[in-house]
């Protein structure tokens, strides 16, 4: 879901906050692509018929896995330098939210099944997509495809959008690809999107800068949580009767969400018992990421690789994948050698993360690496910056990697 109503917010009251662009605009770039949210449009769209998705022989949907790999071919082709993000273990506050949308997808379910009973094919059409959910085989699926193609992926620790933001805010990503507008909440300097959307040639991809974005509205970054938070997020309920609009009148006028809350005692609205707004905002400003990530490396694709992973497993036209394996060629031959160059410094934003340090562990395909100490724990310089976690934090690419010394176990 992201942030309730952000995108009109930001026409309405930051217009100039936004450009449109075209794919090929980010030719050279390094983009940090929210895989996770990108494989679920897939499922939605991609060779969809009623409740009907494109499957392999065996009966398995392959919609993901055309989507990932037709939207990647163009994006390469274009001169991207793609970095594939995936999720971790999502917030505890965010379980709540998730418990909500399977229930959502149980009456859709109920509904599609009624549908069906009378051959409604709109109703079909609608509800079908409503029962979407991205599983743990689509999101291995498409990992193998990425590394086999030599494309370097992250899998965060957390929410991938945060990570995005951390990349984007370390420079080591020109900017964020992703339809979440809560990227800009986790501070992405460069949130894009459409940059993913199948139908880019009719959705230009648009662009944001989150400091125009506070420019624009006259806030600081610590000011605009607070707004994303009032207005409705994924983390915690909102109060009833305040949207977007009236949540920036709110802070404006009073400048944090304390005081919000203070004043709003002698009206007609009612604050949630309990509001956990200032964990959220907690979350928001320090997330759980990984930093002191190496250099990322693009490498060649693997052919025969992706010819039996898709044409042999996956029932892909062979010469469908021959002439997606020639493109992925074509545009890894404009590459230089794979090394990731220091990216200009954006101008760094008021309550924004910087000069981290982190211990992550990081692999290639079919190694096996375990971390030296049981949990993990990233520390940082910046206002007390750290986290920890029981999961490693891992980053695979389909041919080793450059740059940094590892340890393996």
């Amino acid at each position: 879901m992201g942030i309730k109503g952000l995108t009109k917010l930001l026409a309405e009251h930051a217009p100039r906050a936004a450009v449109l662009r075209r794919v090929e605009d980010y030719r050279g770039r390094v983009i940090a692509v929210d895989a996770s949210l990108s494989i679920y449009q897939f499922l939605v769209v991609v060779g969809r018929k009623g409740s009907e998705l494109l499957t392999n022989e065996a009966g398995e949907v392959t919609s993901h896995l055309q989507g990932m790999l037709n939207r990647t071919v163009r994006m390469l082709e274009a001169g991207i330098k793609p970095v594939f993000v995936f999720d971790g273990e999502p917030p505890e506050m965010k379980k709540k939210e998730l418990a909500k949308r399977s229930i959502k997808r149980n009456d859709a379910t109920k509904d599609l099944n009624r549908a069906m009973e009378i051959g409604d094919e709109d109703s079909i059409e609608k509800f079908s997509k409503r029962t979407v959910k991205v599983t743990k085989k689509h999101n291995d699926d498409c990992k193998r495809l990425l590394r086999l193609m030599g494309l370097p992926i992250v899998e965060a620790p957390g929410e991938a959008e945060a990570q995005c933001a951390a990349l984007c805010e370390n420079h080591q990503v020109y900017a964020v690809a992703s339809e979440d507008m809560d990227s800009l909440t986790f501070g992405a300097r460069r949130f894009l999107r459409h940059l993913t959307d199948l139908g880019y040639k009719k959705s230009p991809v648009t662009e944001f800068e989150v400091s125009k974005v506070l420019e624009e509205l006259g806030l600081t970054m610590d000011q605009f949580i607070d707004l994303c938070i009032l207005s409705g997020c994924d983390y915690c309920e909102n109060i009833k009767g305040i949207g977007g609009q009236r949540a920036l009148k709110l802070i404006r006028q009073h400048g944090c969400i304390e005081e919000v809350v203070q004043n709003l005692k002698q009206t007609r609205f009612s604050v949630p018992e309990d509001w956990p707004y200032q964990e959220v905002r907690t979350l928001f400003k320090q997330p759980n990421v990984c930093t002191g990530i190496p250099e990322f490396v693009w490498t060649s694709p693997d052919s025969q690789g992706l010819m039996d992973f898709l044409s042999t497993e996956n029932s892909f036209s062979y010469d469908r994948v021959a002439k997606a394996v020639e493109k992925i060629k074509a545009a890894s031959d404009r590459y230089s050698p794979g090394r990731l160059k220091l990216l200009t410094p954006v101008a760094s934003l008021a309550g924004s993360r910087t000069e981290k340090e982190a211990t992550c562990i990081l692999g290639s395909p079919g190694q096996s690496l375990k971390a030296r100490s049981a949990p993990q724990v990233c520390k940082s310089s910046s206002a007390g910056f750290g986290y920890s976690s029981s999961k490693p934090f891992m980053l695979g690419m389909q041919s080793g990697f450059h740059g940094r010394a590892l340890s393996f176990i």
